[in-house]
């Protein structure tokens, strides 16, 4: 056996920041000249605080997960019963309480006719799940039908079906020629809709259409409007072209609403959800879909069964918190919490939207997006990024801008102050970055 003592007693005398660059590969980070990594011991409400005492103002929602704040009690209560009951069970031949009062629970307040529940891990496998069903839906009735539609610019996840339908992109550039041929199309507009909506009625062979509902996240917090995607939506289903909505970022209030999709006139056949749904408590994913959809795959040809599965699928203490969240996402208070800061964002977007230094400023609900002026630098790896992410942080607040792009993202709990906080932040780097 290794004789590890040694390193274990050096390891001991170190700073946790020290002690991480010893032993973890961080996402999206160069390692070899990252700046060091922030220990965080404690989070509560829309705070997280490090080693050293200091506060942070989680204005991006770590990640855009956490909706109601962090070590939320009523959630942590909830968790915290369920360990002392059933911690896991394999959810092939078994089931449980929670994942069934979960889908029970959800699927009525999905927008429109969702009737299945499908639980995977997370975001990217949500995304995968859906892709898989709709390939093999076409498959299951005969028909092939294996083309895939997408947005430039879009970001559905870091698996390799879910990277198939991102947008090519620096995430993306050492798998390109292992990914699988998808169309991709530019976001709709009043300009371009007649030529889009002409198109899709005219491709042949095209399984399905994936899309993020208003707003490409990762791609730069890009919004379009709903009346351009009903149109597109409305030219998939004249064309039988299923309809994936990915609403792993938008979902549970984020634009408003409380799923961007209840913006459209047409509906999707397959929803994807994540992020949100535990309240940032932990993983789960899910894909919902229609009965139209979980019909094709039923058959006594065994074949025609949808071979997906995870070790941690259905999770009861995910599925726990995420009911516990949905009874926190659903009382008055919390839609009249994303109304307040969906005003606030508004306010703040008319003071800035003139400064010489915004080329370009966006809301969609809760987030609201701020595009610094760079000249012809508009890269997801501009100078610009981590100059602006160490200015936020010296003042307290994470702020993760995506190159030239920043945006506020925040728990719906955020006081009044701390965004007021946040939009002086801001005010003050255009002066001064």
């Amino acid at each position: 056996m290794p004789d590890s003592s040694n390193r274990h007693t050096t390891s001991s005398q170190l700073n946790l920041t020290e002690r991480d660059k010893k032993v973890i590969w961080h996402p999206y980070t160069q390692m070899k000249n990252a700046l060091p990594h922030i220990p965080i011991v404690r989070g509560e409400g829309v705070y997280v605080f490090d080693e050293n005492g200091k506060r942070y103002i989680d204005a991006v929602s770590s990640w855009w997960v956490n909706i109601h704040g962090h070590s939320h009690p009523y959630i942590a209560q909830k968790v915290a019963e369920q360990l002392n009951v059933l911690e896991h069970v394999i959810f092939a031949g078994f089931t449980h309480e929670p994942a069934v009062l979960l889908a029970e629970r959800l699927l009525p307040i999905l927008p429109g006719k969702q009737d299945k529940v499908f639980y995977t891990d997370n975001g990217s496998t949500a995304v995968e799940v859906a892709l898989k069903m709709c390939l093999q839906y076409w498959d299951n009735r005969g028909t092939a039908k294996t083309k895939i539609l997408a947005f430039k610019n879009a970001y559905h996840g870091d698996t390799f079906g879910a990277m198939s339908v991102s947008g090519r992109s620096i995430f993306t550039d050492a798998f390109n020629s292992l990914l699988f041929d998808v169309e991709f199309i530019d976001l709709p507009d009043e300009g371009n809709i007649s030529n889009l909506t002409a198109h899709i009625l005219n491709l042949k062979d095209t399984a399905c259409f994936i899309f993020e509902p208003l707003i490409l996240g990762s791609g730069g917090m890009l919004m379009y409007e709903a009346k351009y995607l009903d149109q597109l939506l409305s030219a998939c289903k004249e064309a039988e072209i299923l309809i994936i909505a990915d609403e792993v970022m938008t979902g549970f209030g984020r634009t408003g609403t409380y799923f961007a999709c209840e913006k459209l006139t047409n509906k999707p056949d397959i929803i994807c959800l994540s992020k949100g749904l535990t309240g940032g408590t932990m993983p789960l994913g899910v894909t919902t879909c229609t009965n139209e959809i979980f019909e094709a795959f039923l058959s006594d040809n065994k074949l025609k069964t949808l071979y997906h599965g995870h070790s941690f699928t259905a999770n009861p203490i995910a599925c726990v918190a995420s009911l516990a969240s949905l009874d926190i996402l659903l009382k008055s208070e919390t839609l009249q919490n994303i109304k307040r800061i969906e005003a606030k964002h508004a306010v703040f977007l008319e003071e800035i939207k003139t400064h010489p230094k915004v080329k370009a400023i966006r809301q969609t609900g809760t987030i609201i997006a701020v595009e610094w002026e760079t000249g012809n630098e508009t890269s997801y790896l501009s100078n610009l990024r981590n100059s602006l992410y160490a200015y936020f942080l010296e003042k307290g607040i994470i702020l993760r801008p995506l190159g030239n792009i920043i945006y506020i993202l925040p728990p719906y709990i955020i006081s009044n102050e701390d965004l007021d906080y946040i939009y002086a932040a801001i005010k003050t780097a255009l002066e001064e970055v």
